[in-house]
C-alpha cells in the first residue's frame, strides 16, 4: 500500500513539475466581416423570410416589420443586429456553417453572372 502511495506521489509531482510546452492559442486577429462587407449583404423584413421566422442567434421570432438579413448562399435569415454582430466576429452562418468567402465580396458589380 505504501508503495502505491509513493508511486502516486511520484506521478503527481512529475505531472505538475514538468515544463509544459506552449499550447496553441486562438488568434486574437479579427476574422469576421468588415462593416463594408456587411452592408453588401441583402436586407429584408421579417415578412419576406422563406425558411422560417425564428432567429437562431437570439432565439426570438423575427416580426413582420423587423429588419432582417439573409446569409447569401444558404439564405438563412436572422435579425439584422444579431447576424451583423455574429458575422463581424466569424464569417459563417450560425445554422449551417456556410462560409462567406472573400470572393463573394470581390465580384465585379458590372458582371450580372
Amino acid at each position: 500500500m505504501a508503495l502505491i502511495f509513493f508511486l502516486y506521489l511520484y506521478v503527481v509531482s512529475r505531472a505538475t513539475s514538468r515544463d509544459h510546452s506552449p499550447r496553441l492559442v486562438k488568434s486574437t486577429r479579427k476574422e469576421g466581416l468588415s462593416v463594408v462587407q456587411l452592408e453588401e449583404l441583402p436586407k429584408i423584413t421579417g415578412k419576406d423570410l422563406k425558411l422560417g421566422s425564428d432567429c437562431a442567434i437570439c432565439l426570438d421570432v423575427i416580426g413582420n416589420e423587423e429588419p432582417a438579413r439573409l446569409v447569401p448562399g444558404c439564405t438563412h435569415g436572422f435579425h439584422l443586429k444579431c447576424i451583423d454582430l455574429w458575422l463581424s466576429k466569424q464569417p459563417f452562418c450560425p445554422v449551417c456553417r456556410y462560409k462567406l468567402e472573400p470572393e463573394l465580396f470581390n465580384q465585379d458589380s458590372s458582371n450580372p453572372c
